[in-house]
């Protein structure tokens, strides 16, 4: 009897991801939200170029995921205004805030989650709290886009899983001297550069949005 090959095990793996997959986007359905569960990052940005339509105006804020997919460059090659604060061309607070508040206004607003429960419910911290209000509400549809790596079983893990990973590595990747880049993990700190500061907990869709969520079966942003 042969062993099992490197193969063997990933194509469980995938299989295991694409259940689970399936399983969370059956719970999005139930909570108002279109979903729909992809193998790749190839496929999640072919899936968000099919979905954003020529033309439109396109937010990004601050996230990860939407840049490992390379949709601000396919939507930017193809002629679509994409918008985000990370620009950097812009030179003043002011200039930045502007650009925050444009967001909000956009067509589409892209972006990922910082975690996601079984049963649909979606996580998010942030500092200064733009992308929570634009998850929240804005002008335009909404598509959120999340690898499976934040895949959570319940709210409070969700809620562990946005301090004790996503918070430190954006921390770290932003250079914020906050104890949890140094550590790895949430202490509750009270520091005064604490990005720390507001929590989404997403239940439903919000009134009146237009929303998709794309689960992709990758590791995608933190």
């Amino acid at each position: 009897m042969s062993q099992p090959s490197a193969s063997d095990f990933e194509g469980h793996r995938r299989l295991w991801r694409e259940r689970l997959g399936n399983t969370i986007v059956k719970a999005l359905k139930a909570r108002g939200y279109r979903a729909l569960y992809v193998a790749t990052k190839e496929e999640a940005l072919n899936s968000v170029m099919d979905m954003v339509p020529e033309g439109a105006s396109v937010a990004v804020p601050g996230t990860v995921t939407i840049r490992e997919i390379g949709a601000m460059e396919a939507l930017s090659d193809r002629g679509n205004r994409v918008v985000h604060h990370w620009d950097p061309s812009l030179k003043s607070p002011d200039e930045k805030k502007g650009r925050l508040k444009e967001e909000l206004d956009c067509d589409v607003f892209l972006t990922s989650s910082n975690a996601i429960t079984h049963d649909g419910r979606m996580v998010n911290i942030d500092g200064t709290g733009n992308r929570l209000a634009g998850m929240c509400w804005g002008a335009g549809s909404i598509i959120y886009v999340i690898g499976m790596n934040k895949a959570c079983r319940d709210l409070d893990s969700a809620i562990a899983r946005v301090r004790d990973v996503a918070t430190p590595i954006n921390a770290s990747r932003l250079g914020i001297d906050v104890p949890c880049a140094k550590l790895g993990y949430h202490v509750g700190c009270t520091v005064p550069n604490t990005v720390c500061r507001a929590i989404l907990i997403s239940e439903n869709v919000t009134m009146g949005r237009d929303a998709t969520v794309i689960l992709v079966g990758e590791s995608l942003g933190f």
